[in-house]
């Protein structure tokens, strides 16, 4: 199974940022406040001015409003400010291993399943194991002799008998020694990150051949 690339639009993306939003006449902000207690007092009635006590009153309320929009400014700031820091603290996780959280592949009958598998050491020899669900061996896949890293690999969907297997989710695990023999194990879905993209707001790093949204990385290690 291919790790599911981002299949961005870019012509869609920049359509949308140029869009432009309509402003909500419906609600009154600090300077319509303002004009509406300024024309008020223009046009009170000389021989009944208003009471002091009303004009103070609005007065607090206007310096109330305009403290809530100056709050909501600063929020708005602070809340944009926090989220590109924590975007640019994603680049300390280069190099590290990211973990999807599962080492599961899905198979149409009759077809083939590719998927990627990370080696943190040298391949001396090893192999690739196909399970089911109840962890019963359908398959065995030479590894051979390689360096460490990332490498690609086909299954054709059928079993250990050369006959296919029924469509699912199948899973995939790897045993292999290293140079100086030592018997290890590893599996799909856990690979180093490599380097990160930021694309309209969100995060992507890029695991084996293909960019996965960070909200799809259940570790980093």
């Amino acid at each position: 199974m291919s790790i599911t690339s981002t299949g961005l639009n870019a012509a869609t993306n920049a359509e949308s940022a140029a869009s432009t939003k309509t402003k909500d006449k419906s609600i009154l902000g600090k300077d319509d406040f303002m004009k509406l207690l300024l024309v008020e007092l223009q046009n009170q009635d000389p021989t009944e001015p208003m009471d002091s006590e009303k004009i103070l009153n609005q007065t607090s309320q206007l310096a109330g409003l305009e403290a809530s929009e100056n709050t909501n400014k600063a929020l708005a700031t602070l809340a944009a400010s926090m989220s590109s820091s924590q975007q640019f603290s994603t680049i300390s996780a280069i190099g590290k291993t990211a973990d999807l959280g599962s080492n599961a592949i899905t198979l149409d009958k009759g077809k083939s399943s590719a998927f990627e598998v990370y080696f943190p050491d040298n391949v001396k020899q090893g192999s690739i194991e196909i399970l089911d669900k109840n962890g019963n061996k359908i398959k065995t896949l030479d590894v051979g002799t390689n360096s460490k890293g990332v490498y690609k690999f086909d299954w054709d969907g059928t079993n250990a008998g050369g006959n296919s297997v029924d469509s699912g989710i199948y899973y995939v695990t790897a045993a292999y020694t290293n140079p100086a023999g030592d018997s290890l194990k590893t599996r799909l879905g856990a690979y180093p990150i490599e380097s990160v993209k930021f694309d309209s707001g969100k995060t992507y790093v890029k695991l084996g051949s293909s960019y996965v949204a960070l909200e799809n990385v259940k570790e980093v290690y």
